[in-house]
């Protein structure tokens, strides 16, 4: 089944080309994007994947016509997903970038946009049997500027995370900040626990602020777990009782080992039981 993406009000074949060489996002990065999961023909956790991205749309100065709303992009999104035969479970990428020109003489602001979507696998709503290894990356560092927590196309950090893993076979590689600290990691938030206390790094760490960060910040608060935002070191990390990471995709994953660290999932295992699984139950018929 071929199928298809959405590109400025229209669906095309995936295999269409959409930006040319004077692309300002392809020149500079300039434009941001949006990871969501689609479960059973809804959006999940979808006011808080828009609020970041409008967020976002706000602080890199885009001029939005009036029917670019959330309730456009949802709707786009659910059309997709729909065409595409991936509405039970899928992933979404939703991009939004300045079109072409120059750094100083852009043709426009509008905001010029891309929507794709993969199907998922059953397995996506398991609970990980076996631990993630961690390593951590030294080679780039996060910004703490106010770029730092949004999802923009420059994305190089990540990278070069990435392909650190991938050449060291880690399952993800920590990011660390430009003053030595833990920022996030390449695909996911991460959260340390020692005894009965919560920890994630704050907004002024550098972290992307991930919406399933935010849904378990709220839902911790709300039950009573000691949770906080807070500085993370290396030895924090290595000295903690269990790590785990989230995203929108998985929601959460255990860890087991970071350098000669392993870990246990006592802790984690049931706050996925209590918070992440019925989320991903909520939407099935």
């Amino acid at each position: 089944m071929s199928q298809v993406l959405f590109e400025d009000g229209q669906f095309y074949r995936e295999d269409k080309l959409v930006v040319g060489a004077n692309n300002r996002s392809l020149r500079y990065g300039d434009g941001l994007f949006e990871t969501m999961k689609v479960n059973n023909g809804q959006i999940q956790l979808a006011d808080f994947h828009m609020e970041r991205l409008f967020s976002g749309i706000s602080l890199l100065q885009f001029e939005c016509p009036s029917y670019f709303t959330a309730d456009y992009l949802k709707n786009r999104i659910l059309q997709l997903v729909h065409r595409n035969g991936h509405a039970q479970l899928a992933r979404i990428r939703l991009m939004v970038f300045r079109g072409n020109g120059g750094l100083y003489d852009s043709v426009s602001h509008f905001p010029h946009h891309i929507i794709q979507s993969w199907t998922l696998p059953a397995a996506n709503h398991l609970w990980n049997e076996n631990g993630l290894v961690l390593g951590i990356h030294r080679t780039a560092q996060k910004t703490m500027d106010v770029l730092a927590n949004t999802k923009t196309n420059n994305y190089l950090p990540y990278v070069l995370g990435a392909l650190n893993a991938k050449k060291e076979k880690w399952n993800d590689a920590v990011l660390l900040n430009a003053a030595g600290r833990v920022a996030d990691c390449t695909i996911a938030n991460l959260f340390a626990v020692k005894g009965e206390k919560l920890v994630t790094p704050p907004a002024s760490e550098g972290p992307v602020l991930g919406v399933m960060r935010r849904y378990l910040l709220e839902f911790c608060k709300s039950k009573g777990v000691d949770v906080y935002e807070q500085p993370l070191t290396e030895l924090d990390l290595l000295e903690a009782d269990e790590l785990f990471l989230t995203n929108s995709s998985y929601g959460m994953r255990w860890v087991g080992s970071l350098a000669t660290s392993t870990y246990c999932n006592t802790f984690s295992s049931l706050l996925y039981r209590d918070a992440i699984r019925p989320l991903f139950n909520a939407f099935k018929g």
